[in-house]
């Protein structure tokens, strides 16, 4: 097992922990960046699966990044919702269903230079990896609340 990716779970792990039970309070931002926890079902286990995640707000949406922090596999959650793509974010106490869709080639040439102008690590991410790293939009709905 890889150190990188244990240690990427373990601090989600501790994240999502300590967001909940502050109820958004604690670890609601991240080097400067709001972190808002994505619940997506799991693709073989059919389980809710969270994890906390910086984001951006574009409009009425939310985007998220799906950089793994550089590694050449996808992040599970970006796996999750290439099966199931309703999902739900939560922020402070506010839940809410989203539907995920990956940015079109136009919105991630809008988008990649804004969102590595506010955290350079991104770019970081991308240079350490041979696979294009996803930017994800989350629409935000009423209808289609995942079945949980």
């Amino acid at each position: 097992m890889k150190l990188r990716p244990t240690a990427i779970r373990a601090m989600g792990r501790s994240h999502r922990l300590l967001y909940r039970l502050s109820r958004g309070r604690l670890l609601d931002r991240v080097a400067g960046m709001p972190v808002l926890l994505l619940t997506t079902t799991g693709r073989r286990s059919g389980r809710a699966r969270t994890t906390p995640l910086t984001y951006f707000e574009l409009g009425d949406d939310l985007v998220v990044v799906a950089s793994n922090g550089g590694e050449d596999s996808a992040p599970g959650w970006w796996r999750n919702l290439g099966d199931e793509p309703r999902a739900t974010v939560t922020r402070g106490t506010r839940t809410e269903p989203v539907v995920a869709r990956p940015a079109t080639v136009e919105e991630h040439e809008q988008l990649w230079p804004l969102i590595t102008a506010t955290h350079p690590g991104y770019a970081e991410y991308a240079r350490r990896t041979t696979r294009p790293i996803p930017v994800i939009i989350l629409a935000r709905t009423k209808e289609n609340a995942p079945s949980r």
